[in-house]
């Protein structure tokens, strides 16, 4: 029937004393290191998560493991780890709750529908070894259930911190996913596409760079890469929400002209499947940095905001 919402918990960033240091908050086999495969990803090198515990009734504490040569960042000495990054280990803590502490998860996988990050410049670890160590506190919230206890929708909230200091958040809406768009809704590919140099679009290689210029100018999203380890794992038919963030940074950047680092802040709201090859990209500055609309047919597949810091 209906769904209904319970069990809210307040935001990460309130963590009440009494579930995260409470006597009685212990580890549980939960706890236990996690392995690639038990949370939905193609090959180990993929991991980011290396362990979560429970806290209290809605709070867990996780470490992740972000190595300085993961695919997304630049191939230099010394690195400042690309923002997708802890989305991705948002992802996968989540995936990792839903096969551990969320009852009525079930085996339907979700996906998320919402993010939100903050990223502020001159924040973020530099990593000049082989990997960073990051913890995370980790908040549950708005959990949706139906009449039976079938979960259909949670929210997620991580703040990250590194050696003892925090350095950016991520919030992220899941749903239950979305069938693909119906056949005659995938947009045909423009001939004469021109793809932007990676620098351009805040990206460490030719490979990550999602999109192109159409006739006209116009921005569309046509990944380089339709295979990307990190951003398209699969090939999928139609584009992650990561992936439609991403593709919003870059064209962000590449209407300013500014870097990677000067990305303050990324949010996306999901409102349609989005097909992976010729959804249009408008985007227009606003005070606080840039939106993008990502159009399919005509419609609205998904709405978005990158923020960049006053100069």
């Amino acid at each position: 029937m209906h769904a209904t919402a319970i069990d809210t918990a307040p935001a990460a960033g309130t963590w009440p004393r009494s579930d995260r240091d409470a006597p009685g908050a212990r580890e549980t086999e939960h706890g236990d290191p996690l392995l690639w495969h038990t949370i939905g990803l193609e090959t180990m090198a993929s991991l980011l998560v290396v362990s979560l515990r429970r806290q209290g009734s809605h709070f867990f504490a996780a470490r992740c493991q972000w190595p300085r040569l993961h695919p997304l960042n630049e191939r230099t000495a010394t690195v400042r780890h690309h923002p997708l990054i802890m989305a991705e280990s948002t992802r996968q803590l989540a995936t990792a709750l839903e096969h551990t502490y969320l009852p009525g998860a079930g085996t339907a996988p979700f996906e998320p529908v919402s993010v939100s990050m903050g990223t502020p410049p001159r924040t973020q670890p530099a990593e000049s070894g082989s990997a960073t160590e990051v913890a995370v506190r980790v908040g549950v919230s708005d959990l949706v259930r139906r009449e039976g206890g079938a979960l259909v929708a949670y929210r997620v909230t991580a703040e990250y911190l590194h050696a003892g200091a925090p350095f950016g958040s991520c919030t992220m809406r899941f749903a239950r996913r979305a069938q693909s768009a119906p056949a005659g809704e995938h947009p045909a590919v423009p001939p004469a596409l021109l793809h932007p140099a990676a620098a351009a679009v805040g990206a460490a290689a030719e490979h990550d760079v999602l999109v192109a210029r159409a006739p006209q100018g116009r921005l569309v999203v046509v990944p380089r890469d339709p295979a990307h380890p990190v951003l398209l794992p699969g090939r999928p038919s139609r584009l992650p929400t990561l992936a439609l963030l991403e593709a919003g940074r870059q064209a962000a950047l590449l209407n300013c002209g500014r870097t990677a680092g000067a990305v303050a802040g990324l949010g996306i709201d999901l409102r349609a499947p989005v097909p992976a090859r010729g959804a249009r990209l408008e985007v227009a500055a606003d005070p606080g940095g840039f939106r993008f609309l990502v159009m399919v047919a005509g419609r609205v597949g998904a709405t978005g905001t990158v923020a960049l810091p006053r100069s």
